[in-house]
């Protein structure tokens, strides 16, 4: 096309029947862990920070249908990290779409600069009003296993993978919105501020979601620690808790403990 004319450029996601998930820099991510074998090289190369490379691969496991990405600790090497063949598949279908997209775009771009009635601006416009994200650190994707209808509220059950399932309460007016149904594939949305931590199981309280899982990171920060859990599926989950609730429970990487978390604590998101 014409070099003059400014030319459409888009980021390209990933649909799956579970959602968006990929982009080009956690593609790049990926790349570069099976080039590196490390995430600390793979996210200096990207570049991201460390944590939030750790966190990008949490998520894509957690929307995956399988693992894209699979970590080994200890051994002669002191561990490392790899990508599952699921993952290099991934990376190979995306570099393709990628293509094919850049390449559909140019022909839009040359279409409506040639098109008395293209209106560039306006385009470009409409796409920034589209993009919307969540500030929600746990995005976990799932289908309808179970419904209960109240007088006001709905609980919604999401199956998340073979062992667990999560469930939120919401409104009747938000049910009919969604058009909540079984078998429904829907998003869940549970900020780190609304986990609390367990590490005994003896324990009984009256949240509804209870997620155990082994400790994999803690990060420490000013007042807080993030405290991520692994569940035996892969899927993750992050927890905002104070340094003496650390120390009390005696929160260490390898260690087990539960994520719970009220039921109106989880919003329930559909995408279309």
């Amino acid at each position: 096309m014409n070099a003059s004319l400014p030319r459409l450029r888009g980021k390209l996601e990933v649909d799956t029947e579970l959602g968006a998930f990929l982009g080009d820099t956690r593609i790049r991510l990926l790349e570069a862990i099976a080039q590196h074998g490390s995430i600390s090289q793979a996210a200096k190369a990207v570049p991201l920070s460390y944590k939030a490379a750790w966190d990008a691969i949490d998520t894509m496991n957690n929307l995956a249908e399988h693992p894209l990405v699979t970590r080994v600790t200890g051994g002669r090497h002191g561990g490392g990290t790899s990508l599952t063949p699921y993952g290099q598949k991934v990376i190979a279908l995306y570099r393709a779409l990628e293509s094919e997209y850049q390449a559909a775009l140019d022909r839009l771009s040359a279409s409506m600069h040639s098109s008395e009635h293209g209106d560039f601006q306006q385009f470009r416009q409409l796409l920034r009003r589209m993009s919307m994200r969540s500030s929600a650190r746990n995005q976990f994707a799932g289908s309808v296993c179970a419904l209960r209808e109240g007088d006001v509220d709905f609980e919604v059950r999401l199956r998340l993978d073979a062992d667990n399932e999560l469930v939120a309460v919401i409104t009747r007016e938000s049910a009919e919105t969604l058009g909540v149904h079984m078998g429904q594939e829907l998003y869940a949305l549970v900020k780190s501020s609304s986990i609390l931590l367990l590490t005994d199981s003896k324990i009984k309280t009256t949240a509804r979601n209870h997620l155990w899982g082994e400790v994999s990171r803690i990060v420490d920060g000013p007042v807080n620690a993030e405290v991520t859990l692994v569940m035996p599926s892969g899927k993750t989950l992050c927890a905002v808790v104070t340094h003496d609730s650390i120390d009390r429970l005696g929160l260490v990487v390898g260690g087990q403990a539960c994520a719970v978390f009220k039921a109106s604590a989880v919003i329930i998101c559909l995408y279309q």
